[in-house]
């Protein structure tokens, strides 16, 4: 419970240290999988036992293990951009319904099937994003293409943890993440170099911001995560890191001064009580 609670909070603070890199979002996203790769080999050297290897039999596999990075890269690109462009709550709480896309891209890719339950919690986020605007009148405001990337971003990660649920039957957790992580990495140099006029900070506080990110947010955060699913109902599991959208909401009225509002308060749990419907349809 506590691996479980650490981790959210973790991976909360995360917009956190990407508002206040001295880097943009797109070298900051770059950042934070590259240095995640330290920490993912040493687990891996830690981890490693004499005789046997798990490794992939041929360039399918090798497709279908980057086919991950590639969504987690696109995810983090409009995750850190729309960070840039709307409230750390909007986005946060927006790339929270990520769960919701799992589900629709299950059904259009594997004809899972949906719910009455889960329609009806689709129906509610959705009323809850409008809310959360401010009203239908208020949808044209100066966020909303920040919180239309912030969609687009939990378009991508609900194409990630598909992708990863096909893989999950044939290789560890481990390996998953390594591969997962590198490709990531590789997309997002590129886009980093095109897109930003500097690739690295200039003084230790950016530094240590990208290493926060990097440790603390996505190789920490992950681990007690994964940790804590070992022992706790995935179930109960799914609705305790709903927190993450309240820490991070929390962090950015304590660190950045971001203010959250009534309406603003009023749409976040309506938007989180839909993802309860949801995930449980």
């Amino acid at each position: 419970m506590i691996a479980l609670l650490v981790g959210g909070a973790a991976i909360g603070g995360s917009p956190i240290f990407v508002r206040l890199s001295e880097v943009g979002p797109m070298a900051t996203a770059f950042w934070r999988v590259a240095l995640a790769l330290v920490p993912l080999f040493a687990w891996a050297r830690l981890a490693e036992q004499p005789g046997r290897s798990e490794r992939p039999a041929g360039i399918c596999d090798m497709l279908f293990l980057i086919l991950p990075g590639v969504f987690l890269a696109a995810d983090l690109a409009a995750w850190h951009l729309s960070l840039h462009m709307t409230s750390v709550a909007n986005a946060t709480l927006i790339a929270n319904l990520a769960p919701i896309f799992v589900t629709i891209g299950g059904w259009l890719a594997f004809r899972a099937r949906v719910s009455g339950i889960f329609v009806a919690g689709l129906a509610t986020a959705l009323i809850g994003i409008v809310v959360l605007k401010g009203g239908p009148a208020a949808l044209g405001d100066g966020h909303v293409g920040g919180d239309a990337t912030a969609i687009v971003a939990a378009i991508f990660y609900a194409g990630y943890i598909l992708a990863i649920g096909r893989l999950r039957s044939r290789f560890s957790t481990l390996t998953i993440m390594l591969w997962s992580t590198g490709s990531a990495a590789l997309c997002m140099l590129p886009l980093a170099l095109a897109f930003e006029p500097t690739l690295m900070p200039v003084t230790l506080f950016g530094w240590a911001m990208l290493l926060g990110l990097a440790l603390i947010s996505h190789a920490g955060g992950q681990a007690l995560i994964i940790y804590a699913l070992a022992y706790l109902p995935p179930a109960f599991s799914s609705l305790t890191l709903l927190l993450q959208p309240v820490v991070a909401a929390l962090l950015a009225w304590s660190i950045l001064g971001e203010s959250v509002g009534a309406m603003q308060a009023v749409g976040g749990a309506i938007v989180l009580a839909g993802i309860l419907i949801a995930r449980r349809g």
